[in-house]
């Protein structure tokens, strides 16, 4: 006799493989210690956050000392916390937002869930380009919907516009895009976004309803070699920005987020209010009241960038002397490496041998590569050359 559903029993045979080689690490460095495990396994922001969040925490103490801060809220955010909030995104964007185009929500995950149960009918499929964030399956079938996946440009992880376009069909009702994107650091260009705008727009008038276009973006202010992320908005009506400020304020636990309708977007009154009931009827009611109030006074602040510039080159460099097909990620903190021979779970455990962890491309939905996160200490990236280099030397001989 089982508790569980059948569905549920099933993800928890193919849960994510980010997960398995986290706790594989746990171990691992129980065994051989910390410092001679390399865990690049997990995306977990390690950089403090800004001043600017610690001074905020003390604003806040003092505040709810002296009145009620931490009481109900429209289930939409604080009002005066989305207008300072409209203000940033309205300038990341290129448009005139104002606070009734946002909603707060228990971070990027949070928010994409809402949208989801708003718009998505059983049946329903979401197009995303491949590798993908693995959980975004979960969200589609949550809601009786079927993500699926169209394979990038193996050899530059651009969108592959012709295979989105042969994909789509009366049943497609989101595209989500990630950019830059995790796991292949690749950032969608400007012509690429036009492109697939041209596509969308004539999709929905065939078969008579928008398709709508949502951009998932936690990295968008990490970017390197001055790549920048284009807006969607000004390119396609029927378009949304869900973001979190997981990375950019190294504030992941605290699980504060935002989804942006496009100013443009028809209808987006109706769409606002039903995002706002999804919100509380998840159960997540409201994005934390303490997170929401940081942004008051930190919203515009973001961790040394430049720390991850370093760790990136470091990697870079070491992948480069031990001989390792990679493309340099143009945003995010991740590399994505060709596995030598082609298999990457065998590839993986050949690392492992070497004590180093990272994710197979499987778990993305492109096999053949494995991703590594360098949101790590830069000792770990220094100390693993070697490893790496045993790694593929093993592999070649």
């Amino acid at each position: 006799m089982t508790l569980l559903t059948e569905k549920i029993s099933t993800y928890l045979e193919k849960s994510s493989w980010i997960r398995k080689m986290f706790e594989a690490g746990i171990e691992m460095k129980q065994e051989f210690g910390e410092d001679r495990v390399y865990d690049f396994s997990l995306g977990n922001p390690d950089l403090p956050p800004p001043a600017e969040v610690g001074e905020a925490l003390q604003a806040i103490a003092q505040r709810s000392a002296a009145s009620l801060s931490l009481g109900y809220m429209p289930n939409a955010g604080f009002p005066q916390i989305r207008e300072v909030l409209a203000r940033k995104v309205s300038k990341e964007q290129g448009v005139s937002a104002d606070k009734d185009d946002l909603l707060l929500t228990s971070g990027a995950a949070g928010g994409l869930n809402c949208f989801f149960k708003a718009v998505l009918d059983p049946g329903d499929e979401v197009i995303c380009p491949a590798p993908f964030f693995v959980e975004y399956t979960f969200y589609a079938e949550n809601f009786g919907a079927r993500l699926n996946p169209v394979p990038s440009r193996p050899d530059d992880f651009h969108l592959d516009l012709e295979s989105i376009a042969r994909n789509i069909s009366e049943k497609t009702r989101i595209v989500l895009i990630n950019s830059p994107n995790n796991p292949s650091g690749q950032v969608y260009d400007l012509q690429e976004l036009r492109e697939l705008s041209e596509i969308l727009r004539a999709a929905g008038n065939r078969f008579g309803r928008p398709i709508l276009l949502i951009s998932d973006e936690p990295y968008r202010f990490l970017c390197y070699d001055q790549a920048e992320v284009p807006s969607i908005f000004p390119l396609y009506e029927h378009s949304a920005v869900i973001s979190s400020f997981s990375k950019n304020l190294a504030l992941a636990g605290e699980r504060i987020g935002y989804i942006l309708l496009n100013p443009e977007l028809r209808e987006k009154k109706t769409l606002m209010n039903g995002l706002v009931l999804t919100n509380r009827i998840l159960g997540f009611v409201n994005a934390p009241t303490i997170g929401q109030q940081i942004l008051e006074f930190a919203v515009n602040a973001e961790v040394d960038v430049s720390i991850y510039e370093q760790r990136r080159q470091l990697l870079g460099d070491i992948l480069t002397a031990a001989g390792y097909n990679f493309l340099w990620p143009k945003g995010g903190f991740y590399f994505f490496p060709r596995a030598p021979g082609g298999d990457d779970l065998k590839f993986l455990e050949r690392l492992r041998e070497e004590r180093i962890l990272a994710v197979p491309g499987s778990g993305f939905g492109f096999p053949g590569f494995f991703r590594l996160s360098f949101s790590v200490p830069e000792a770990v990236i220094r100390n693993s050359r070697e490893s790496f280099l045993r790694a593929m030397a093993a592999a070649s001989g």
